[in-house]
Formats: C-alpha cells, sequence, structure tokens
C-alpha cells in the first residue's frame, strides 16, 4: 500500500552538533523524557512553531492596542 497523505510521510534529515549539544540530547533521551533523538527534535520544533506564533499574537496584540487593529463583526470580513 502506498501513503499518498504527504502530511503522513516523513523525511529523514541530518544534523551535525557539536559534541556537547549531544550530550545534551543524549541526556534527554536516556533520562526517560524524550523516546529517541526524532522525537526530541520534533518536540524542538513544536516548540520553536509556539513560540513563534505567541511571537506573531503579541506583535497583533500590540497593533491592536495602538488603533491599528480592525473589529470584525464576522470571519467574513476577513476576505
Amino acid at each position: 500500500m502506498i501513503n499518498i497523505n504527504n502530511h503522513n510521510m516523513r523525511k529523514i534529515i541530518n544534523i551535525s552538533l557539536p559534541a556537547e549539544l549531544n550530550k545534551e540530547v543524549d541526556i534527554a533521551v536516556k533520562s526517560g523524557h524524550y523516546a529517541t533523538k526524532s522525537e526530541f527534535f520534533r518536540d524542538l520544533l513544536r516548540l520553536w512553531e509556539e513560540r513563534k506564533l505567541l511571537s506573531e499574537i503579541r506583535e497583533s496584540e500590540k497593533e491592536f492596542a495602538a488603533g491599528k487593529g480592525k473589529v470584525l463583526k464576522s470571519l467574513k470580513q476577513l476576505r
């Protein structure tokens, strides 16, 4: 069976880490916080995405507070 859902397909990447950072990842995995190094990096990427989104929300809040925002009466006004 061939999986045609792109969101389920995984891509393999290779990264290079300094020895100390690699050791930190190994410690996180060996201590049971993560099952694998891949899981560690997936979690790290999710945290990065969350931080990026939070930054965008805070910027939007500043713009809204400065009077640059617009109150929408419905989602149709987004277009």
